[in-house]
């Protein structure tokens, strides 16, 4: 199949923006473009209408789905002239197009969705769909296996139109959103786990791997959790517990993993999720088909 051409690129974006989408260019690893180095490390103060609202009017793609416009003279402008050369895909704005999409990353989660969704629009993408509603809500990662919703605050690759009828957003979609707790940590941690058993060898008789191996990859995921104190700290602890799952399913087991878990749910609980939801994040993480703890 033929790859895109940067002209391709910035003929679909300009198709688009036309149809009041706002766009901007993906680089290659179809990511934004960095910031550029007055608006590196929010020096800038952001734009307008982040969420630490500031003053930045940068005329260049910096600060990632909010550089996303329709305004084709930006589009076509020499400051974002050296990013279409160089541009790997197109990307776009959902809510600012009035959209939600409901990104199923699996073969599970498409399946998840035909029985649990009503029919909208499709779009094939490399591993699983994207399903497009109207409306917009609170973008959220992990808010089932393989599901992310992109709306507010947040980009989509453009990977077509699709097909099918677009319906309004569902409402259970909405409740799962509304279970994403936000992460507030100047406010103070909301409860705090008492001391638990930590993992050690005599807990994981069945691992495979070493101990360094083991402490390594938890030290790194608790530190993705911590890092989280604005918002999505749920989320990654799903992401990190459903990572140490997977690294021990070749395992003849038991890898201890449940004391794997208490840790990574304290570390959520340490940035303001409440323990309640972090245990169900981490749980569900931790739980794959035909697997054990």
């Amino acid at each position: 199949m033929t790859q895109p051409t940067t002209n391709d690129h910035l003929r679909t974006a300009l198709s688009l923006a036309a149809a009041g989408m706002p766009v901007l260019p993906l680089r290659r690893g179809k990511v934004p473009f960095g910031n550029c180095p007055a608006c590196a490390g929010s020096a800038c103060g952001d734009r307008p209408h982040m969420k630490a609202a500031g003053p930045c009017r940068c005329p260049r793609v910096c600060h990632g789905w909010a550089a996303a416009t329709t305004d084709t003279a930006v589009i076509t402008s020499p400051a974002w002239a050296p990013m279409w050369r160089t541009a790997a895909a197109v990307a776009y704005h959902p809510a600012g197009a009035g959209l939600t999409v409901v990104d199923l990353d699996d073969a599970s989660a498409v399946a998840w969705a035909r029985t649990t969704l009503p029919a909208t629009r499709t779009v094939p993408t490399t591993r699983g769909e994207h399903w497009i509603y109207q409306g917009t809500v609170r973008s959220a990662n992990s808010v089932r296996p393989g599901a992310d919703v992109k709306s507010r605050m947040a980009y989509a690759r453009w990977l077509g139109p699709g097909t099918g009828t677009m319906t309004d957003l569902p409402s259970a979609i909405r409740a799962l959103v509304d279970r994403e707790e936000t992460t507030p940590a100047r406010r103070g941690v909301v409860s705090s786990p008492p001391e638990r058993a930590a993992w050690d060898r005599a807990v994981a008789t069945g691992c495979r791997h070493t101990e360094t191996y083991v402490r390594t990859g938890l030290e790194r995921g608790m530190a993705m959790v911590r890092s989280r104190t604005d918002s999505g700290a749920g989320s990654q602890a799903f992401g990190v517990a459903r990572y140490l799952a997977k690294q021990h399913e070749q395992c003849p087991g038991p890898c201890g993993l449940e004391y794997l878990g208490e840790q990574v749910v304290t570390a959520a609980v340490s940035v303001g999720v409440p323990e309640p939801y972090a245990r169900r994040a981490v749980a569900n993480g931790l739980t794959l088909p035909g697997r054990a703890a």
